[in-house]
């Protein structure tokens, strides 16, 4: 960094609030540079999102094992417990910049471990015998994320007391719910399943009961955008899926077909997120300060961002599925009707999504639009329907009514859409003024 980019961070630090700006000294730690309030996602960022994308892969395949209610299951344990060793990285660029000095040794010692992390996802129910215990592996690698992203904001807390309590709080969650999975590695079939919700249950509600009032979010610019990227990052896992499906088959219209709804689904999920909901959030993310801020940033982003993942994920396992059936692999005709589990995780993916995006809506500006409410559980009904038709059919049905949602609320909110969309942030009214006066 050049000395007149050292001025300006350390300019724009001087012109932030005091529970900011006092986590990182540049004097004592002239390698721990401090993120300022504008800040965007950093390329070192987007790469350690890389190891994410493969981990989502792994994730999918584990759940298209079988296809079990039980692989379901476990699949979503899995994911849960990547998700949280991605999000501690969130808040840590979010406090240190993430391309310089320690900030780039600690991202790519966490990519290492989250990779190693990924690359034992097939074990990390059943050792396949032969090499390392799988599920010993899963632990200590998760053990290593955690570690490092506590140690990390350790250093940073030397001149913020109310950090270094949060961190003593968060600690007991970090090695309790390691030597919960540790447990869980000696176990197999339920009890192993089991054992894994309670290492998780250890890991979120523990961060709960540890409270927010140590915990800092410099920039709501950069957390939003990051949790934003990691979104559309985990969207494009469903469309390697529709590649992954007909990888081996020859294409036909069926799969032309089939390919254009799902991308057109996944076209559909991302635009009920960025069309103006996530504008919305970021500035009142923005709007909040001290604790306020870091409570809201945790639920909505940290929590709430989950559940959306997650239902894009299985998404991705019924798009997989579909296009087998429409590529007629292995057995399948075209005419055939998806199994009941692949169109749960198809219908009941996107509905999973539409709830946690509501959730995520009511938490940042207190508003919920109905009718993505009736949506998510119109495809729940519509299961049942979908189980009678052709694979392609109940894919195309998904995409009619997701169109048809977006279309509706593009015409009903369109003048609002133009004025949230356009608007400098920075020089409008309160964002839900403005939408309480669009319904009066």
């Amino acid at each position: 960094m050049h000395l007149g980019e050292t001025s300006l961070v350390q300019t724009r630090a001087s012109r932030t609030p005091a529970y900011t700006h006092g986590i990182v000294s540049n004097e004592k730690h002239p390698r721990l540079l401090p993120v300022p309030e504008e800040a965007r996602v950093t390329p070192i960022e987007l790469f350690f999102d890389l190891v994410f994308v493969f981990s989502l892969t792994q994730v999918t395949a584990l759940m298209a094992d079988g296809i079990t209610a039980h692989d379901l299951l476990r699949g979503l344990l899995v994911l849960a417990l990547l998700w949280w060793s991605w999000v501690g990285y969130a808040w840590l660029a979010n406090v240190v910049q993430a391309d310089e000095g320690l900030g780039r040794v600690a991202m790519f010692g966490a990519m290492a471990a989250m990779f190693v992390l990924a690359v034992s996802i097939p074990e990390a129910f059943d050792d396949l015998g032969g090499g390392l215990d799988g599920p010993v592996v899963v632990a200590f690698a998760y053990l290593a994320v955690r570690l490092l992203h506590l140690v990390m904001f350790f250093l940073l807390s030397g001149d913020d007391p109310g950090l270094r309590r949060q961190l003593w709080r968060f600690t007991p969650s970090v090695i309790g719910s390691t030597a919960v999975l540790l447990v869980a590695s000696q176990l197999d079939g339920w009890a192993q399943t089991f054992t894994w919700i309670a290492a998780l249950v250890v890991d979120y509600f523990g961060t709960i009961l540890g409270g927010a009032s140590g915990w800092r979010v410099r920039s709501a610019s950069h957390f939003a955008e990051r949790h934003g990227l990691i979104l559309i990052v985990s969207l494009g896992e469903s469309i390697v899926a529709i590649g992954v499906g007909v990888a081996q088959e020859a294409i036909s219209w069926p799969i032309i077909v089939a390919s254009v709804l799902g991308l057109t689904v996944a076209g559909c999920l991302w635009w009920a997120y960025f069309d103006v909901v996530s504008i919305v959030a970021e500035r009142m993310l923005r709007r909040a300060e001290g604790e306020e801020r870091a409570r809201l940033a945790r639920d909505a982003y940290s929590y709430l961002h989950m559940p959306m993942v997650a239902g894009v994920v299985l998404v991705a396992l019924g798009m997989k599925k579909v296009l087998e059936y429409v590529g007629e692999a292995g057995d399948h005709e075209l005419s055939d009707p998806l199994p009941l589990l692949p169109l749960i995780a198809l219908n009941g993916g996107v509905s999973l999504y539409l709830l946690a995006h509501s959730a995520f809506q009511y938490r940042t500006w207190h508003k919920v639009t109905g009718r993505r409410l009736v949506v998510a559980g119109l495809l729940g009904v519509l299961i049942q329907a979908a189980a009678n038709l052709p694979a392609l059919a109940a894919l195309g049905l998904l995409t009619v009514v997701l169109i048809a949602m977006i279309a509706s609320e593009a015409m009903q909110y369109s003048e609002l859409r133009e004025q949230v969309r356009h608007e400098d942030d920075r020089h409008e009214d309160d964002p839900v003024e403005t939408l309480e006066q669009h319904d009066a």
